[in-house]
């Protein structure tokens, strides 16, 4: 059979990930490259008695259900979006598999083959290929820990007549970097003067560390839900479980009755039973309570992740210390190339995330993305202690 393939194939790339992950398969190697969150802190037993109050009311979380999804999860994410100053109502909120899907769902009605997406540099690679695979010339604008650019905002906006921008500007992948206010009022003055859609992807928000410091969304900063410059996104992965495959995009509800439309196009809607189920847990369970959990352990472990960093005595290692999010951004000298350095690691039992996959220009390829949030503290310095050898070896190398 000769397959005639569709040309956007070609568009399309193995995630970098997922490539890692097929190198792991059956050995016993210690990864802090997926963004995975913790297995041992799911809410279990809570999301057991959510799925038994299903059954208690019927039959009905095994039928089709609304594209736009089940009303009363809906209404209760108005309720909590709400608390962070973003007041919409269900009309303006679609529920999709994932965050991911809401990216991806965009991309449909929003870009045509050609169209220009800006994006932060480095950025999420998954939403890279999302873009590609729709036919988006993808540019990059550079910043620093505090956000874009903005006066390179300005000149790649008038240089490439973008459509759309793409951030995550609250604990980013994979850098962990949080913008500051300005830079957020900066972009949102900078797209609305120039008819350039937002789309603001927030799946780690929820995740931050230590201080009391408030980070507003730029939807919040924007008039919405009507005529919003922005598309917000959200999900139950990193404060649920990942499992669920739920997440939440809220923007103008034109925008997100054309992404309805899209999405009975692709999966007539989501899961039914998984968003009744996030519905009771947000009724009768403290997820407030179990956030402020994570978050607590989850810096521990970056704590460590950063003490173990620093025990390795090398000063020509530069890295974040994240605010919040899952993963920790380590520059190696330039001299490095951390694709090099992969394969040896996996040999003595660690993985991790080539930074280079994140760019979508000129990729750095001294860089590194590390997950703290998967390992627990034994796993984490057996495997901090592989990935020091691995990297001693290496610069003996070089």
């Amino acid at each position: 059979m000769d397959y005639r393939f569709a040309d956007t194939m070609k568009h399309f790339q193995s995630s970098a990930v997922r490539e890692i992950l097929k190198l792991t398969q059956g050995k016993s190697v210690i990864s802090f490259a997926g963004g995975l969150p913790a297995e041992e802190l799911f809410p279990a037993a809570a999301i057991r008695e959510a799925f038994n109050r299903i059954f208690e009311q019927g039959n009905s979380a095994l039928q089709y259900g609304l594209t736009e999804g089940f009303l009363p999860l809906r209404e209760a994410l108005c309720a909590r979006m709400a608390r962070k100053n973003m007041r919409v109502t269900p009309r303006d909120m679609l529920v999709t598999t994932g965050s991911q899907q809401a990216i991806d769902l965009l991309a449909k009605v929003y870009l045509d083959p050609g169209d220009t997406v800006l994006v932060q540099e480095p950025t999420y690679l998954a939403a890279l290929q999302v873009f590609q695979s729709h036919g988006a010339k993808v540019i990059s604008v550079a910043g620093d820990p505090n956000g874009m650019d903005p006066e390179q905002l300005e000149a790649k906006i008038a240089e490439h007549r973008p459509k759309m921008v793409y951030v995550s500007p609250t604990f980013s992948n994979p850098t962990g970097y949080v913008w500051s206010l300005e830079r957020r009022q900066a972009l949102l003055d900078s797209c609305r003067r120039n008819n350039v859609l937002i789309l603001e992807d927030d799946p780690y928000g929820e995740l931050q560390y230590g201080s009391d410091e408030t980070y507003p969304s730029i939807f919040s900063l924007d008039q919405h839900p009507e005529s919003s410059a922005v598309v917000y996104t959200s999900t139950f992965s990193k404060i649920a479980a990942p499992g669920l495959r739920t997440g939440w995009v809220i923007g103008d509800p034109t925008i997100i009755r054309s992404m309805a439309q899209a999405k009975q196009a692709a999966d007539l809607q989501s899961s039914t039973m998984d968003q009744q189920a996030l519905y009771y847990l947000l009724r009768d369970f403290d997820l407030d309570g179990h956030i402020a959990l994570i978050r607590a352990n989850y810096e521990e472990r970056m704590r460590l992740m950063v003490s173990l960093l620093e025990g390795l005595g090398r000063s020509d290692l530069r890295w974040n210390e994240p605010k919040g999010g899952m993963f920790l951004w380590l520059e190696l000298p330039e001299t490095l190339h951390a694709e090099h350095l992969l394969p040896l690691a996996v040999e003595k039992g660690v993985a991790f995330v080539p930074g280079s996959s994140f760019y979508a220009e000129r990729p750095k390829h001294n860089t590194i993305r590390l997950n703290f949030t998967h390992s627990d503290r034994e796993t984490m310095i057996t495997g901090m202690e592989r990935f020091a050898a691995a990297l001693e070896e290496i610069s003996v190398r070089v």
